[in-house]
């Protein structure tokens, strides 16, 4: 009922910048929280951002703290998330989630198809 794309991802070097997007279809009014996962070759999904539709609340993982910045764009159902300073740790599919409960990692609910990151050293 919700659809999510993303949409960004390409190769940048260490040190570079990236900013990705993630566009809401369908149902967007039942969305409570919308998030940021990706998950590196060989590991496991780790959550990474994430922020309330009302309020703009943001919470992030203490790896992107500083580096990255999640924002949203309700009028457009968009969120984004701005990268920094990145690190070749960095790789990974970058998945983007919206979640109807709220923020903890088991509370998504859509899940778009991924957007791979590489940071090449």
């Amino acid at each position: 009922q919700v659809q999510l794309v993303e949409s960004g991802g390409r190769l940048v070097q260490a040190g570079g910048s990236l900013r990705l997007s993630c566009a809401a279809s369908g149902r967007t009014f039942s969305i409570y929280a919308m998030g940021w996962f990706r998950q590196g070759p060989g590991k496991e999904r780790e959550f990474v951002t994430a922020i309330t539709l009302i309020g703009g609340s943001t919470y992030y993982a203490d790896s992107v703290k500083g580096r990255f910045t999640i924002s949203r764009d309700n009028a457009k159902n968009t969120v984004y998330l701005q990268m920094s300073s990145l690190k070749p740790e960095d790789t990974a599919v970058y998945y983007c989630a919206a979640s109807r409960r709220g923020l903890y990692a088991g509370d998504y609910d859509y899940w778009g198809q991924g957007t791979q990151v590489t940071v090449s050293s």
